[in-house]
């Protein structure tokens, strides 16, 4: 390739990665503001949020036109290749998260204002505290493209498991105790799934920062710590 075309190509990469590091941001704050709407049940709060999510949506859009694009233009090989399909794979991603965070207020809304289940809620904080470190420290493996921390990422995410199937436990005792809770609970359980999903897709990015790098994907199966889809519940008639 020219000089020319060298520096157009690394100018596409460029703006390639800038975007998908705006896109990680919008994201982090959707899922920080979304918790902190629910452990303070501020409907506007939440309302921003919501608000929020069609600009990450418009990024992921951008950012796979741009890559449909370059691809086009540039016929990239190799690590090249892998840089612009990796982008697209973590807006992918990101744009999921932001989904999830907005999924989690809009439950704002259905909360009453007089939570009992303070101990819950401070559980659900936590998971949140567990993901938006895993999803920094993804992002930032990204763009150094640093394999041991991502893989130090793909290998935390049991630990995000384990706090899910706590709180998943701990619901379903407040509700087999008084079915008062089982709306409330309910409500605390999709929005603890929706933060373990969050999870799932920082080892997502995990993966594709490996695969860009290595140029193959992991061999090794994933941790994976959650058994609460196979649960059952049995309320009282």
């Amino acid at each position: 390739m020219s000089e020319h075309t060298i520096r157009a190509f690394d100018a596409d990469l460029g703006e390639l990665s800038r975007m998908v590091a705006e896109m990680g941001g919008l994201a982090e704050k959707e899922i920080a503001d979304s918790i902190m709407a629910l452990a303070r049940r501020d409907v506007d709060l939440a309302q921003k949020v919501i608000a929020l999510d069609p600009t990450v949506d418009a990024l992921q859009r951008t950012i796979e036109e741009k890559v449909i694009l370059t691809i086009a233009r540039r016929q990239p090989m190799a690590v090249d290749l892998r840089d612009i399909v990796g982008s697209l794979r973590v807006s992918n991603d990101l744009e999921r998260i932001g989904d999830l965070a907005k999924n989690i207020a809009k439950r704002v809304s259905a909360l009453d204002d007089d939570v009992q289940l303070a101990k819950v809620l401070r559980g659900v904080e936590h998971m949140s505290e567990l993901v938006l470190s895993q999803i920094k420290d993804v992002l930032d493996s990204y763009a150094r493209r640093d394999v041991d921390k991502a893989l130090a990422v793909w290998r935390g995410d049991e630990e995000i498991d384990a706090v899910n199937n706590s709180l998943f436990r701990e619901l379903l005792t407040y509700m087999m105790e008084d079915p008062r809770n089982i709306s409330l609970c309910i409500h605390l359980l999709f929005c603890a799934k929706n933060i373990e999903r969050m999870g799932d897709h920082a080892t997502n990015i995990a993966e594709t920062v490996y695969y860009i790098v290595e140029g193959r994907p992991l061999a090794d199966e994933r941790p994976k710590g959650d058994n609460t889809a196979s649960a059952t519940v049995a309320f009282p008639a």
